[in-house]
């Protein structure tokens, strides 16, 4: 089974018992099934090794792929992907059949260009993610990989928009009531400390305050070391 060329070699499989799907996880195979644009759903295995290639190397739920099965190829969208909660192994996926017509809604991460020359960072901001990944809906053939943000020209106290990033025709951020944030490049946060002056000064006095009597105590102390007078 081979991954190059963005393609998943898959086969048919007809298990229908739960034993039957365990013995072809032991086998180093991972159950799926093809739907979508089909005329019926197909049950099929993948390698684990080469599903665990597509999880390590692509944002694997908004690439586009194509998986051949028996020689048949289908242009397809991972959609779901299940993992063992003890060992976190993937156990089974599933995947959309994509035609010319399809839409679909997909996770994009944002990736940001040029933090060491940004002026506002550059001056002791800090870049604060809002969105590391944004929701659009995208005709099946238009899936953008990434969005990208150029932080190239961005001061303290600018704030990145999803309408600053250019999107393909026909690509549109799934919230359409406001031009939410993706980042802002925020102030520095200080946090002042007591001057290290202050504080010598301030234990000096108290140590000076110990030390000495109180006035009661002295004038008592005095009157004690006074020999009487006859």
């Amino acid at each position: 089974m081979s991954t190059e060329n963005n393609i998943l070699e898959a086969s048919p499989r007809s298990t229908k018992t739960k034993s039957e799907l365990n013995k072809l996880r032991s086998e180093g195979l991972v159950p799926g099934i093809l739907y979508g644009d089909i005329e019926k759903n197909i049950s099929l295995s993948v390698k684990k090794s080469s599903l665990d290639h597509f999880l390590k190397t692509t944002n694997f739920k908004s690439k586009v792929i194509k998986i051949t099965i028996d020689g048949k190829e289908f242009e397809v969208l991972p959609r779901d992907i299940e993992f063992d909660t003890l060992t976190n192994q993937p156990i089974h996926v599933d995947f959309q059949k994509l035609s010319a017509n399809t839409k679909v809604v997909v996770w994009i991460p944002v990736r940001f260009l040029n933090e060491e020359t940004c002026p506002g960072l550059k001056m002791g901001g800090v870049l604060n993610i809002v969105r590391r990944k944004v929701e659009l809906s995208c005709p099946a053939d238009k899936i953008p990989s990434e969005l990208i943000v150029d932080l190239a020209s961005r001061e303290i106290g600018e704030s990145i928009h999803i309408s600053a990033i250019k999107l393909p025709d026909g690509v549109l951020p799934t919230i359409k009531d406001r031009d939410f944030t993706i980042a802002t490049v925020a102030a520095p946060t200080v946090v002042k400390e007591p001057e290290p002056a202050a504080e010598a000064a301030a234990t000096e006095t108290d140590a000076d305050t110990e030390a000495k009597p109180a006035e009661g105590d002295k004038a008592t102390e005095d009157k004690k070391d006074t020999p009487d007078k006859k």
